[in-house]
C-alpha cells in the first residue's frame, strides 16, 4: 500500500478520535446543542483526495493513491501549468505558440498557486485573472470574437482594454449595522477592431482543488438535484446545462465554468488554452480570431497543434487530482453554530454539503464521500448578478452553484477575498448579500441575522 495513503489513514483515524473527546465534551459544556449539526468525516472535504496542508500551497497538492504514471504525468502538467509559454518560432518548441493575443502567458497567470483570480485593481492594470466573454445572438462578437484578449504579441494590435467602474451601494441589517456593496460596469477602451457588439459577461478564475472529484460525480446524483418546474414549492429550481461537447459534437451536460457550459475538464482546459493563452490542440485546432483580425489569423504557429493530446491530457490530469484541503475549526462551538444558521437560512438547497463519486478512470478519485457545497445546477441569482448573456440553456440570470469548500482559504492563497463570478463581493458576506432569484429567501434571512450569528455563519464558511 502506497505509504501517503497509510500516513494519511492514520492521521484521519487520529483526527476523528479527537473530534470525537472535543464533541462530547463541547456537549456537556453547551447551552445549545450545536453537536448535532456535526456530520461524521465532514472534515474531510474531498474524502481520501483531501490534504492536510493548510498554507499558501494549500490548493496545490496531488491526492493520495496515485500510480507511478499518474505520479509522472501529474509533474509533468504542474510544469506545464505554472510555467510561461513564449510565442513561435522558439528553441522551447514544446512551449512555444502564445497568442497572438491572449489573456495571460500562463495557466497559473490567472489560477496563481492553483487558486483564485479577482479583477484589477484600476483600469488599464495587466489582467491577473480576469476576462470579458462576449457573447453576440449564438455567437461572438462580430469584431473581437467570443472572448477579449487585453494582451497580444509585438506588432500584433491589442483587442481593447477592459473597464470597470464601481458604484457604491448602501444597506443595513435588521439591528442597524450598515453595509456597502460596489455594483460594477463593465466597457471596453481603445479598441482596435471597431465597436463592440456584444454583451460582456465578466468572469474571474476559480480554484481547482478539487475538479476531477466533481468530474467523477455521476450525472444520475446531479440529476436527484434537479426540480426545474419547482415541484416541492420551495423556490429553488435547479437545472442542468445541456451543451454540445467540444470532442464529440453531441449533447451533454456542463459541469465546468461559471454556467455549466463544458461537459469536462478537458474541454475546459483546451477552451481556457485557446482562448486565453492562444495555444491550439486537437480539440480547437485554429485560432480564434475574428474575421477582421487579419494579423491574428496571419501570425505564426507554434506547431499544429500547438499543445499535443499528451500534453494537454498531462494537464487535465493535474487538475484532476489536485487534492481538497482539510477542514479547520469544524468541531467548535462557533461554527457548528454557523453550520446551524446556513441550514436555517436554507443556503444548503443550492450548496448541497454531501455527495457520492462514481467510477473514475483515477483510481484513487472514485467511490469517494465528498463535501463540495455545490449541486453543480445553474440557478436563477436574480438581476442584480445578471450578466444578461446565453450559453446553451443558461441564462442571462443563471449561474452554478460553485463549490464552498476551500473557500476559507482563498485569503491565504492568494492574498485576496473576491468572490462571486466577477470578483465584484471584497468578502464573504457580501457575497452573500448579492445573492437574488432564488436565493432572495436566504439573503433576506441572512439581513435578519444578529451580529452573532453572522459572525458565526462566516466562522462556518471560512472553516470549508
Amino acid at each position: 500500500m502506497d505509504f501517503f495513503i497509510i500516513f494519511n489513514s492514520m492521521r484521519r483515524v487520529y483526527l476523528s478520535l479527537v473530534t470525537t473527546i472535543v464533541l462530547f465534551s463541547c456537549a456537556k459544556n453547551q447551552e445549545h446543542d450545536y453537536v448535532q449539526y456535526y456530520e461524521k468525516g465532514e472534515e474531510f472535504s474531498g474524502g481520501n483526495a483531501t490534504t492536510f496542508i493548510q498554507s499558501r500551497d494549500a490548493f496545490g497538492q496531488s491526492a493520495s493513491g496515485l500510480t507511478d504514471l499518474q505520479e509522472n504525468s501529474f509533474f509533468v502538467g504542474n510544469s506545464l501549468f505554472n510555467q510561461n509559454w513564449v510565442s513561435a518560432p522558439a528553441s522551447t518548441t514544446a512551449r512555444d505558440g502564445l497568442g497572438p493575443m491572449f489573456n495571460a502567458k500562463s495557466c497559473s497567470g490567472c489560477h496563481f498557486k492553483d487558486g483564485r483570480g479577482k479583477p484589477p485593481t484600476f483600469n488599464g492594470e495587466i489582467n491577473t485573472g480576469m476576462l470579458f466573454k462576449l457573447i453576440h445572438g449564438n455567437g461572438g462578437d462580430p469584431n473581437y470574437g467570443g472572448q477579449l484578449q487585453d494582451q497580444a504579441l509585438p506588432n500584433i494590435p491589442v483587442e481593447a482594454k477592459m473597464n470597470i467602474n464601481y458604484t457604491e451601494l448602501v444597506g443595513e441589517f435588521k439591528d442597524g449595522t450598515k453595509y456597502t456593496l460596489r455594483k460594477p460596469e463593465y466597457s471596453i477602451t481603445d479598441g482596435q477592431y471597431g465597436s463592440l457588439q456584444a454583451t460582456i459577461s465578466p468572469r474571474v478564475a476559480q480554484q481547482i482543488c478539487g475538479l476531477g472529484l466533481l468530474d467523477a460525480v455521476a450525472v444520475s446524483t446531479l440529476m436527484e438535484f434537479v426540480d426545474e418546474a419547482d415541484s416541492d414549492g420551495d423556490g429553488i429550481s435547479g437545472k442542468m446545462n445541456q451543451v454540445i461537447d467540444d470532442q464529440t459534437g453531441l449533447m451533454g451536460y456542463g459541469k465546468f465554468g461559471w454556467k455549466a457550459g463544458k461537459t469536462s475538464l478537458i474541454n475546459q482546459n483546451a477552451t481556457a488554452f485557446v482562448n486565453d493563452m492562444g495555444i491550439t490542440s486537437d480539440i480547437f485546432p485554429t485560432q480564434s480570431c475574428a474575421p477582421n483580425q487579419l494579423d491574428c489569423a496571419n501570425a505564426s504557429e507554434g506547431g499544429n497543434p500547438e499543445i499535443i493530446l499528451d500534453r494537454l491530457s498531462d494537464v487535465t490530469l493535474y487538475t484532476s487530482v489536485l487534492a481538497v484541503p482539510v477542514r479547520r475549526d469544524y468541531s467548535t462551538e462557533q461554527v457548528l453554530r454557523g453550520k446551524k444558521v446556513f441550514i436555517d437560512a436554507k443556503c444548503n438547497a443550492c450548496h448541497i454539503q454531501k455527495m457520492l463519486t462514481g467510477i473514475s478512470n483515477i483510481n484513487a478519485l472514485s467511490n469517494q464521500t465528498i463535501f463540495p457545497y455545490t449541486d453543480l445546477l445553474l440557478h436563477d441569482m436574480g438581476d442584480e448578478l445578471a450578466d444578461n448573456a446565453q450559453e446553451f440553456e443558461a441564462n442571462g440570470n443563471e449561474w452554478r452553484t460553485p463549490p464552498l469548500w476551500g473557500i476559507g482559504l482563498v485569503s491565504q492563497v492568494n492574498e485576496h477575498t473576491n468572490f462571486l463570478h466577477d470578483g465584484r463581493a471584497r468578502n464573504i458576506m457580501e457575497a452573500v448579500l448579492w445573492h437574488g432569484g432564488e436565493a432572495e429567501k436566504s439573503k433576506l434571512e441572512v439581513l435578519e441575522l444578529s451580529l452573532e450569528n453572522r459572525n458565526a455563519l462566516i466562522s462556518f464558511l471560512n472553516s470549508l
